[in-house]
């Protein structure tokens, strides 16, 4: 199909959500205000899952990225941004927040820090909470849609959501996943004249983070990130040029044997494929981020 022959990615949104479980219905099902995060605003072809909730992430009144939520493992399964050009300083001192569109608590559609106290019980059937990562002392709350990889006040605030976090091994975030993501947005920030767009996701396996005897969180097997960057300068140096306008990462999140390996972006759909419930024609980017000319 051709990018003009190609319906909005709205349609095929609500395609995908009328043959789902219904969802609750403070939930955005229209999902067309974060259309503009996916490359030609079409997200992967070939997921599958039950009871999967697209967020369309608001903060501040102002959409700030998607989300393909887990209710049931209460985590993340992908985030799609677009990548901000940025020094890759991380905020301090932001508040965690949580997704009202995912709970009866509230019926905003904006994230919001959480409530003291007994309120926070009313939200942990629909998500992670704070507590859950309390105990949780061998993982910290990765984010798929990094601080670093965003610029301005308000959409690095609205990377500090449990719905964009996942449980990650500290040794592989501090020694691997973190200067990953430096090298990105280095390569982003040189190479990439136009808007980078962005997948970051991951892969389960069966092991949670348990609280009360009960599963709450899953654990992701592999972290994975790709980038489709479709404006690069061709000029760029041999080591960087082979890697647009598209590539890839993984690595294992665990604490040992977990380096990260950047790859093709098919590659990464073909360990993807491998890892999880998806169709054979699985594919992270429309028309795998060719480029027209």
């Amino acid at each position: 199909m051709s990018p003009s022959l190609a319906p909005p990615a709205w349609a095929l949104l609500l395609l995908l959500l009328s043959r789902a479980p219904p969802a609750r219905p403070s939930v955005d099902t229209s999902f067309r205000d974060c259309a503009r995060f996916l490359y030609k605003k079409q997200p992967p072809t070939g997921v599958r899952g039950d009871g999967l909730q697209w967020i369309c992430q608001h903060y501040e009144g102002t959409p700030r990225y998607a989300t393909l939520y887990d209710p049931a493992r209460r985590i993340p399964l992908y985030s799609a941004y677009t990548f901000k050009r940025s020094s890759g300083e991380r905020s301090v001192g932001l508040p965690w927040m949580y997704e009202p569109q995912l709970s009866k608590v509230s019926g905003t559609g904006n994230m919001l820090p959480f409530p003291q106290g007994e309120s926070e019980l009313q939200l942990q059937e629909s998500q992670a909470v704070l507590a859950d990562y309390a105990d949780a002392i061998l993982y910290e709350r990765g984010q798929l849609n990094p601080d670093e990889h965003q610029a301005s006040p308000g959409d690095k605030a609205a990377t500090y959501t449990l719905t964009n976090v996942v449980p990650q091994a500290k040794e592989f975030y501090r020694t691997q996943w973190a200067p990953f993501l430096d090298r990105i947005r280095q390569r982003l920030n040189n190479y990439c004249r136009g808007t980078p767009f962005v997948m970051a996701g991951v892969t389960t396996a069966g092991n949670t983070i348990r609280k009360d005897n009960l599963d709450r969180v899953a654990i992701p097997r592999y972290m994975w990130l790709a980038y489709c960057c479709p404006d690069f300068d061709p000029n760029a140096p041999y080591e960087v040029r082979y890697k647009l306008p598209s590539y890839a990462a993984y690595g294992l999140n665990e604490v040992v044997s977990n380096s990260v390996t950047e790859v093709s972006s098919k590659r990464l759909e073909a360990l993807i494929k491998r890892e999880m419930p998806v169709d054979q024609d699985f594919q992270l980017f429309y028309d795998n981020c060719v480029i027209e000319v």
